[in-house]
């Protein structure tokens, strides 16, 4: 059964979580999914955003949208999302979206703060797909878009030490869960865009270092939802997604340049886009 929900079917909408969603990929997600039919529960910790947000979603698309006030830096916040999020009906489709950055070296920040990233990062990453996981395997539809990065696949430099890691970590799992819930009809997917405007290098400080990023490196959030849910629905679709032609280019040359190389381009050219 298509991800995407039937215009044709009488029955309730499916419903998808998106974390994450009062901002940047994550609202793009919530208003794309919107318009191709899905209500929503929309989680994030900004609440007043997530109300303006999901008032939008209901006038234009005439989609319901809870909300959940929730920081997924506390342990505690998975599981009173998945209970508010309820079981009539159960969700069919988690976006794994919510995410920042720690910019500088390892050291240079408190390991408290590092704590708080692992934590909304990977645990809570692992217990919202653990939790919800059932649910969407008993309605044989939908399944898990977990956005990850091209940062994950490239090699690691000088500047946001954990990022690629817990992207790379994304990559895998995502790849892994696909493997297991294939045979039950369920799809996901390990999103990997590249430098996306949004709000994100604002809230990690290094809007100055990115700006000197080209000018044709860049998508735009719309257009790199929509390609990542345009390939989702496809039921041929790639577990690890990669959009854009530049970015698949570089993704590639990751991929097929003897790694001494593509460490010592990583070492010698990211970090000019990263503060160190």
């Amino acid at each position: 059964m298509p991800p995407t929900p039937d215009p044709q079917d009488p029955g309730p909408r499916p419903l998808a979580v998106v974390t994450g969603a009062s901002a940047g990929l994550g609202s793009e997600y919530a208003r794309q999914l919107a318009a191709r039919g899905w209500d929503l529960v929309l989680t994030a910790r900004r609440e007043e955003r997530l109300a303006a947000l999901a008032s939008e979603i209901e006038r234009e698309h005439g989609t319901a949208a809870r909300v959940v006030s929730a920081d997924l830096a506390d342990p505690e916040a998975p599981g009173r999302i998945v209970e508010a999020a309820g079981e009539d009906p159960k969700p069919a489709l988690l976006v794994n979206n919510a995410g920042y950055a720690i910019p500088g070296h390892y050291n240079a920040a408190d390991w408290e703060a590092h704590r708080d990233f692992l934590q909304v990062m990977v645990r809570a990453v692992a217990e919202l797909t653990w939790r919800l996981l059932p649910g969407i395997r008993e309605q044989g539809r939908g399944g898990v878009i977990n956005v990850a990065s091209l940062a994950g696949i490239a090699p690691g430099s000088s500047g946001h030490t954990l990022y690629p890691a817990v992207k790379a970590w994304l990559i895998k799992f995502s790849e892994s869960l696909a493997v297991e819930n294939a045979s039950a009809g369920i799809r996901v997917q390990a999103f990997c865009p590249g430098f996306t405007r949004s709000e994100f290098h604002a809230a990690a400080g290094t809007e100055d270092v990115v700006s000197r990023v080209p000018g044709f490196m860049w998508m735009q959030a719309d257009d790199a939802v929509g390609r990542s849910l345009d390939q989702f629905e496809k039921t041929n679709g790639t577990t690890v997604y990669v959009p854009g032609a530049v970015n698949k280019f570089l993704a590639m040359l990751s991929r097929k340049l003897p790694y001494r190389t593509t460490l010592w381009i990583a070492g010698g050219r990211a970090g000019r886009f990263r503060r160190d």
